[in-house]
């Protein structure tokens, strides 16, 4: 396919005179534009479905997530992987990200980075990647020579590969094990793929990643109970999340809080279960981490 034919770099036809509008017609242009992410979204559920599975899969048996971009698309996936360990206590090192032109590049356009397939190899190497690990290509175009070397290289380590873009028919999307094609027309500023495929990216990044954490126990109900309390904002987060989940007062949940070494998760069991923190532990052993598991457990079942 031809740069030129590319959706996401072609002239939009409804806003060729966005130059020559007014200001509330400008926004409301983009607006009416940014609809249509949601609406090409909701038409690849089924492949974002089998890209959360393949993520959990991987995670499950002791793999890690590489999400590899350039330009936006990198730095969205620096974003995803820096706002996870936070908000579900994973390991920093579970979902990685790698942009073309490195750490560097997530504050300053890079853009000749892109261009070089051997540095996406390279990125990934000298993670040391393996067969049990699962690579993300992003990339708006979906034909992005850093974002293709490295998935060369994870088919070649046999590692699970998915490919996210919003361009059919793309040559990353001919390489993924899975693949992600999210077509909601031509930018607002033709080429200008910050706008609605960053969107687009975004909005399928949440969905898997969230997704996956649900899968993994991270969230009871719709709550946050692996968050890692490093600040006070997050240790009154924690303490609402018990008042709501128990129905206790605040003393009564900060206490418990503290008991459980400011673990969430344990400090829910235990005051749903009326036990105490070591209880609670093995609770959650035995439910595999699963907090609503953990509650349905008989207690006299720890005994067998």
């Amino acid at each position: 396919m031809g740069f030129q034919s590319l959706t996401t770099e072609s002239i939009n036809p409804n806003t060729v005179d966005i130059d020559n509008m007014t200001t509330l017609e400008m926004v409301s242009i983009i607006n009416k534009e940014d609809r249509k992410v949601t609406e090409a979204i909701e038409k690849i559920l089924p492949e974002i479905t089998q890209a959360v599975d393949a993520v959990y899969e991987a995670i499950i048996e002791g793999g890690r997530v590489f999400l590899v971009g350039a330009g936006t698309s990198g730095r969205l996936g620096v974003l995803e992987a820096a706002e996870l360990p936070p908000t579900y206590g994973i390991e920093p090192n579970l979902f990685q990200a790698l942009i073309a032109g490195g750490e560097q590049a997530i504050f300053k356009s890079i853009e000749s980075a892109e261009d070089n397939e051997d540095l996406g190899k390279k990125d990934l190497q000298i993670k040391g990647l393996h067969n049990s690990d699962i690579v993300i290509g992003i990339a708006a175009s979906g034909r992005t020579p850093y974002v293709i070397g490295a998935l060369q290289y994870a088919k070649q380590e046999k590692a699970k590969t998915i490919a996210l873009t919003c361009n059919e028919n793309s040559r990353i999307g001919s390489m993924a094990d899975i693949k992600i094609e999210i077509v909601s027309g031509p930018e607002v500023i033709s080429g200008s793929t910050r706008m609605k495929s960053g969107t687009a990216q975004k909005l399928v990044l949440n969905m898997i990643t969230t997704s996956s954490m649900i899968k993994l126990g991270k969230v009871y109900q719709n709550l946050m109970i692996d968050l890692n309390i490093s600040n006070a904002k997050l240790k009154k987060r924690a303490i609402n999340i018990l008042k709501t989940v128990t129905n206790t007062d605040e003393a009564t949940a900060n206490k418990a809080l503290v008991a459980s070494n400011f673990s969430v998760k344990k400090a829910i069991v235990m005051l749903k279960k009326q036990v105490d923190a070591d209880v609670a532990s093995k609770l959650l052993e035995k439910a595999e981490g699963y907090v609503r598991k953990a509650i349905q457990l008989d207690i006299q079942s720890l005994e067998k």
